[in-house]
């Protein structure tokens, strides 16, 4: 299909990307421990969340932080390294999957949290892991129109309650194998922050070029993976054929307009073992350029992105080619270039 989901930037730049990470480990061992009773009852074996997911640890929030004054930490140091004071902003946009209440968004207090001008347009995405990609996108448009100069896309996420809530779940009568591996999803999340500028690229010559990239939808398969706080409860098996079929059919399609195949780095969304290598193996592209933090930081939601490209940004060269990728609940799938 043709159409809007297809986009080119003419003149936006990455200027910078920075994360804040939660300061409690929580090992995959410590869980099994919990889940000890409801695993020998069962029959299952411990070591799943390892061997099957490849989730060895995950982040939680200390006693001192949050998931909002960790994204306003990660977006005054994003600010810093861009060298972009917070009153040049123009637009904010949280794409945390995260809130505690309905109203009003969480982009308010961010705003108030960055000191930004009351000119900055501020509010939430939700479209579940891929919201940051979406909002670098949208971003990227208004820039290009020259409606704004400067934009801040940010997440924090915190998984908390939700993996208790599911320990707690899962440890009540009733429960059998098939209820346990719909939730087993919720115990790989992992809590993070994550934040990025985006300017023009002529008014910037030190940022990393936004080239654009390509988005498609597959919402028929919109009740594979629900979520709330309660828990995530998930096809497993039936996401993940769907979600393979979806990113084949759009990285065709973006070979009329891009050149993904031989990138210098792809930075996916994290999920898994199971979930990464059939992505891999889906669009044929290298495993070695494919850096993982999901073993050591878990599923972070639409941080996960910017966390990952912000500790490969150390690695990265005047020149590479970045590809931005991911799967989210829906099912959606978008795919950004970057000139770094």
């Amino acid at each position: 299909m043709d159409g809007n989901a297809t986009t080119t930037h003419r003149n936006v730049a990455l200027l910078s990307v920075a994360a804040t990470l939660a300061t409690r480990i929580t090992t995959s061992e410590e869980i099994d421990s919990r889940l000890s009773p409801v695993l020998k009852r069962l029959k299952l074996p411990t070591g799943l969340l390892q061997r099957v997911a490849g989730v060895h640890e995950r982040r939680n929030w200390g006693e001192t932080q949050s998931f909002d004054t960790a994204a306003v930490d990660a977006g005054n140091r994003a600010l810093a390294e861009a060298g972009v004071s917070a009153d040049r902003i123009g637009l904010l946009i949280n794409t945390s999957v995260t809130r505690k209440h309905l109203e009003p968004s969480v982009a308010v207090k961010l705003h108030h949290g960055l000191g930004l001008p009351s000119s900055a347009i501020n509010f939430d995405i939700a479209n579940a892991c891929l919201g940051f990609v979406n909002g670098m996108s949208l971003a990227a448009q208004l820039i290009d129109s020259g409606q704004i100069e400067y934009a801040m896309i940010i997440d924090g996420e915190d998984a908390d309650d939700i993996q208790n809530n599911t320990i707690e779940r899962l440890g009540r009568d009733g429960i059998g194998r098939k209820d346990f591996m719909s939730e087993f999803a919720s115990l790989t999340l992992g809590s993070g922050a994550a934040a990025a500028v985006l300017g023009r690229a002529d008014a910037n010559p030190g940022g990393h070029r936004i080239l654009g990239g390509v988005t498609r939808a597959a919402t028929q398969f919109n009740e594979l993976c629900v979520g709330s706080v309660d828990g995530m409860f998930t096809d497993a098996k039936a996401l993940l054929k769907g979600g393979m079929q979806l990113v084949v059919s759009a990285w065709k399609e973006a070979r009329r307009d891009w050149t993904w195949s031989n990138m210098d780095r792809y930075i996916v969304h994290q999920v898994s073992d199971i979930h990464t290598d059939a992505m891999i193996k889906a669009v044929g592209i290298d495993r070695t350029r494919v850096p993982l933090t999901y073993p050591k930081l878990g599923n972070v939601g639409p941080a996960s992105i910017p966390i990952t490209l912000q500790r490969e940004s150390a690695t990265l060269r005047p020149g590479d080619r970045v590809l931005l990728m991911g799967v989210g609940s829906g099912l959606n799938t978008a795919m950004m270039e970057i000139a770094w």
